[in-house]
C-alpha cells in the first residue's frame, strides 16, 4: 500500500503546484495582452495565493471531519478543471475569479496531504513525506517552465492550456491509486497555544516575509529580462532546484549549530544573493534561491519542533497561511514597487523585509534562551543548548501540507 499512496501524493502535490504557479512566467504576455503594469499583472499569481491562505486552515478542520482523502480528490479535481478553464476567460476580471477558486481548490492538498500519510503510515513516513515533498517541488517548477517555454510557440493561453492538461493527468493518477483511507484523523486542540507563543507568532512572521521577498523576485523577473526569448528567460526557473540542496543542508547545520543562527545564516545568503541580480540576475537568483529554500526548511521544522502535541497540527496550518499571505500580499506589493521604482527598488524593499525577519529571527532566540527551565524540555535544540526531553517522530518534526518540511531538511514546494 505504501507504494501506492506515495506515489498518489507525489502526483497531488504535481497537480496542485503545477497550476498554482504557471501563469508566473507569463506574467509579461498577460499584462501586455490586458494593458497592465507588472503590479497588476501579478494578482494573477496573488489572487490564487491569496484565495489559499484564506482557506487553507478551515479547510485542514474540514478534513478532520469528513476525512482526508475526500478533501484530496476534490482538491486537485478542481484545481485541474479551474486550469482547463483559465485559458479561455474572455477578460482579465473572469481570469481572476478563476484563479482564486483554482487557489482555494489547492487548498485542500497542503491542508490534508500530510495529514493522510501521518494517519494511513506507521513505517516509511519518512520517505512517503520525501516523496510528497518531491511532487511538490517538482510540481512548482514543471509548472513554471512548461509554461514559459511554450509560451513564445503557442501563445500564453496555450502554454497554459498545456501545464493545466498535465496537472489534469497527474489528477487522474490521484484518483485512481490514492487509496481509501484506513486509519482515523488526528485531532488537534492546540490553536489557541499555536496562536499565542511568541516563537511560533515570529516563525509566522518570517515565513509572510521571506516567502514575500520570493515571490516578488519571481513574479517580475520576466520583466527584468523583458529582451529575451520568453523560453530563454523562463529557463531561470531551473535555479527553483538548487533548493533541494540548500533545504538538506540548512537542516544537518541546524542539528549541529541550532535553528536560531542557521536561519541568520540563511537569511543574510538571500539578501546576498537579491544585491546580485542586480548586476548578474541568474548568479544572484541562484544565490537568493538557496538562501530562501534553507531557511523556509528550518523555519517550518523549528516551527514543528517548537509546538507541543496537541498544537502542532495547528501551528502548521497557521505557518502555512503566513507563507500564502506573504506570497500573496507582498508579492503584489514587491510587484508593485517594481513598476515604481525598477528592479533596484525593489531589491532594496526585499533586503528591508529580509532585515525584519532576521529580527523576528533573533527574537525568537532570545525568548528561548530566556525560557524558564520547565519550559525548555519542549523546545527545539539551539547550539550546545540541553537537548528537548523528547525525540520527535518523523509526523512531529514535518510541517503539514505544501510548505512541508521536515525537520531535518527537505524541499519546500512553492
Amino acid at each position: 500500500m505504501s507504494t501506492r499512496l506515495t506515489v498518489s501524493v507525489a502526483a497531488a502535490g504535481l497537480t496542485a503546484f503545477a497550476l498554482l504557479y504557471t501563469p508566473q512566467p507569463v506574467l509579461p504576455q498577460i499584462a501586455a495582452e490586458y494593458g497592465l503594469a507588472s503590479g497588476g499583472a501579478s494578482l494573477a499569481v496573488s489572487a490564487a495565493t491569496g484565495a489559499l491562505a484564506l482557506v487553507v486552515v478551515p479547510v485542514a478542520a474540514l478534513s478532520q471531519r469528513v476525512g482526508r482523502r475526500p478533501v484530496i480528490l476534490v482538491s486537485v479535481l478542481a484545481a485541474a478543471l479551474f486550469g482547463l478553464l483559465l485559458p479561455f476567460a474572455p477578460n482579465y476580471e473572469t481570469f481572476l475569479a478563476i484563479r482564486v477558486l483554482q487557489g482555494a481548490a489547492v487548498a485542500g492538498v497542503p491542508a490534508a496531504a500530510m495529514a493522510y500519510l501521518a494517519d494511513e503510515l506507521r513505517e516509511n513516513l519518512g520517505g512517503a513525506v520525501g516523496a510528497m515533498v518531491a511532487g511538490n517541488s517538482a510540481g512548482g517548477m514543471i509548472g513554471r517552465l512548461l509554461a514559459g517555454t511554450t509560451a513564445d510557440w503557442l501563445g500564453w493561453r496555450n502554454a497554459l492550456l498545456a501545464t493545466a492538461v498535465f496537472g489534469a493527468l497527474c489528477a487522474v493518477v490521484v484518483v485512481f491509486f490514492l487509496p481509501k483511507a484506513a486509519g482515523r484523523p488526528r485531532r488537534d486542540r492546540g490553536l489557541r497555544q499555536a496562536m499565542t507563543d511568541p516563537v511560533l507568532l515570529c516563525l509566522y512572521g518570517v515565513a509572510v516575509l521571506a516567502v514575500g521577498s520570493f515571490i516578488s523576485l519571481y513574479n517580475v523577473v520576466g520583466f527584468r529580462l523583458a529582451g529575451l526569448p520568453s523560453w530563454l528567460s523562463s529557463l531561470v526557473f531551473l535555479v527553483y532546484a538548487v533548493g533541494s540542496v540548500a533545504s538538506a543542508t540548512a537542516g544537518r547545520l541546524a542539528d549541529r549549530y541550532g535553528r536560531g543562527r542557521v536561519m541568520l545564516l540563511c537569511l543574510a545568503i538571500a539578501g546576498a544573493g537579491a544585491l546580485l541580480t542586480i548586476p548578474v540576475v541568474p548568479l544572484g537568483l541562484a544565490v537568493f534561491t538557496a538562501g530562501f529554500f534553507a531557511a523556509h526548511a528550518t523555519a517550518s521544522g523549528w516551527v514543528g519542533a517548537r509546538a507541543p502535541e496537541s498544537a502542532r497540527g495547528q501551528a502548521s496550518g497557521l505557518y502555512l497561511c503566513g507563507f500564502y499571505v506573504g506570497s500573496s500580499v507582498l508579492g503584489t506589493t514587491g510587484s508593485t514597487a517594481f513598476g515604481a521604482w525598477g528592479w533596484s527598488g525593489l531589491v532594496a524593499l526585499v533586503l528591508g523585509w529580509l532585515a525584519v525577519a532576521a529580527v523576528l529571527v533573533q527574537k525568537s532566540r532570545g525568548i528561548e534562551t530566556g525560557a524558564s527551565s520547565a519550559l525548555r524540555s519542549t523546545l527545539p535544540s539551539l547550539g550546545r543548548s540541553s537537548e528537548p526531553s523528547f525525540r520527535p517522530s518523523d509526523t512531529d518534526r514535518t510541517s503539514a501540507g505544501t510548505s512541508t518540511t521536515i525537520a531535518v531538511g527537505s524541499t519546500p514546494p512553492s
